[in-house]
């Protein structure tokens, strides 16, 4: 016991230095520090990033600027941001199966509030160009499947307007990269994604009981302390939707309280409209009959 407390001590005493230390070492640049420095770094087959403050910076909106260099000291590809950040970690890595390494970059275009930020994959070969961006709404995880093929676990945001933005609902896209374009491969997860090794989804089993649903239904909504349940309702909802499984997703709405039911699931099927039409369609079925 002794041990875990000296343990956990360490961790709240020296965790705090090795993020200080960690932001030192990154090639970044923000826009609300003072110190930034120009930071170069050679890539390969004689390619070179550059990234700094903005040449005037304070003639133009976004401070901070990253450039890639061909090995005749030509821009290939620039970015710009109010905050720049060239990941490390994840560049050398190959994201669309070609067998070669890219370049990969945060960029914030959001002012430095946290609602902006964007991945940016950048291939060098057979010539330089932008593969694909990724704006990160929440959270953005990178992982090889067993053939060693990238995949992109995306947490997307769901409709606005029924909760503050701390309980926004969101559920997981997940992307692969086919012929250097990202392509959703969402249904081939589900089984994943609904079981009991995914946190969220354990989270909203503990709130979606049939008590705590009656006493939402009985409340007439989402107005007093329901905002929890409001959040994992449309988040389920949302990742039925998401997994093509279009009928569960409608069962899910279907426990909203009756009162503003409708006006909901227009809200709700407007938000995806676009990429999900047929969605929509369903959620006008009874409408139609009637």
């Amino acid at each position: 016991m002794r041990r875990v407390l000296l343990l956990l001590i360490c961790a709240i005493c020296f965790s705090p230095v090795l993020r200080a230390q960690k932001a030192q070492d990154e090639i970044a640049c923000f826009a609300e520090r003072t110190d930034n420095a120009a930071h170069k770094k050679k890539l390969w087959n004689g390619y070179e990033i550059s990234m700094g403050p903005a040449r005037n910076p304070e003639e133009v909106e976004y401070k901070c600027t990253a450039a890639i260099y061909n090995s005749a000291g030509r821009v290939v590809f620039r970015t710009s941001g109010f905050n720049v950040v060239f990941d490390e970690d994840l560049t050398g890595e190959d994201f669309d199966g070609d067998g070669e390494p890219e370049v990969v970059l945060k960029t914030d275009t959001g002012g430095g509030n946290h609602c902006c930020w964007g991945y940016i994959i950048f291939s060098l070969s057979p010539r330089p160009h932008k593969l694909f961006e990724i704006a990160v709404e929440g959270r953005v995880d990178f992982e090889k499947d067993k053939d060693g093929k990238m995949v992109i676990w995306k947490r997307t945001a769901g409709p606005f307007g029924f909760t503050s933005m701390a309980a926004q609902p969101f559920a997981e896209k997940v992307l692969r990269v086919h012929e250097g374009k990202l392509l959703d491969a969402t249904p081939e997860f589900c089984g994943k994604i609904f079981s009991d090794e995914n946190e969220d989804y354990r989270i909203e089993k503990q709130l979606l009981t049939p008590e705590n649903l009656s006493k939402f239904q009985k409340g007439g909504g989402p107005a007093g302390d329901h905002e929890e349940i409001v959040s994992a309702l449309l988040s389920r909802a949302l990742q039925h939707v998401f997994c093509r499984q279009f009928d569960k997703a409608l069962s899910n709405l279907n426990l909203w309280p009756e009162a503003g039911r409708a006006e909901m699931k227009a809200s709700f099927g407007a938000s995806l409209r676009e990429d999900y039409p047929e969605f929509l369609e369903k959620l006008r079925e009874p409408a139609k009959r009637n």
